[in-house]
Formats: structure tokens, C-alpha cells, sequence
């Protein structure tokens, strides 16, 4: 059983056949999904899935905090699963392949106090861009 899994079950979500579905096609470490892979593999485990279903159930795990969005430079927007660590991506500036990285030390500490224009800031989010070793090679 996935991680996410135990996490909406943990929420007292209602466990649909549907809902399950879409939680297990997005188990997983670097997963990083549009809402179209989502719909093909889920239909692909469950035939009678249908588009509004995955499209909403999508919206209510982002809406719980439980996947998160990632939308990357005009791109479709992609599932992530991986909501609840901290981490970076690492995305490939030809294919769009995402990976999740988890850079060590505090990113705060780059920014100075006066390039902090006295905002409290509570989050960072970085993306290291590249090519993937596959595009590299091409």
C-alpha cells in the first residue's frame, strides 16, 4: 500500500474504487504525472474510470494537500505525490522529465535580510534545470 494511500485513509477519506485507482497510479518516489497519464493508466486498471472522475479527484487531493501541483513553463501541470518532504525539482529543459532532489543546507540563507524586503518568509521553492541524460545523449 502506497504511502498516500495510508495518508488519505489516515484523513477518513471515502475510499472509492475510483479514488484508489488514482491514489495508486500516483504511488511512488519521483512521480510526476499530467492529468492524462493519470486518466490512461488509471483507465488501463479501471475501464470504467472516467475523465471528470480523475480531473476531479486530482483537485481534491491538491486541495488536501496530499499531491501537490507542479507546473512548469507552459507545460501540462503534473501530480506529485511526494507532498509531505521537503524537496526540489530537477527538470529536464528538453523532455520535461521531473525528479525530485533534496538539496542539503538552508536556501534562506542565500538571500540576505535586505534582499528580503522585510517579508517573513515561510517557504522556498527552487528548480534546477537541464537535460536528462537521455536528451543529452540525443
Amino acid at each position: 500500500m502506497s504511502d498516500l494511500l495510508e495518508r488519505l485513509r489516515g484523513r477518513g477519506w471515502r475510499m472509492t474504487a475510483q479514488r484508489r485507482v488514482v491514489a495508486e497510479v500516483l504511488n511512488g518516489d519521483h512521480v510526476h504525472l499530467t492529468a492524462d497519464e493519470v486518466l490512461a493508466r488509471a483507465t488501463d486498471r479501471l475501464p470504467e474510470i472516467s475523465r471528470a472522475t480523475v480531473y476531479n479527484t486530482l483537485g481534491e487531493l491538491v486541495s488536501l494537500g496530499e499531491v501537490l501541483e507542479v507546473a512548469t513553463d507552459g507545460r501540462a501541470k503534473r501530480y506529485d505525490p511526494n507532498a509531505h518532504r521537503p524537496h526540489q525539482h530537477l527538470i529536464c529543459s528538453d523532455c520535461g522529465a521531473i525528479r525530485d532532489v533534496h538539496p542539503t543546507g538552508d536556501p534562506l540563507s542565500a538571500l540576505s535580510a535586505a534582499e528580503r524586503f522585510g517579508f517573513t518568509v515561510s517557504a522556498v521553492e527552487m528548480t534546477y534545470r537541464g537535460r536528462c541524460p537521455e536528451c543529452a545523449r540525443a
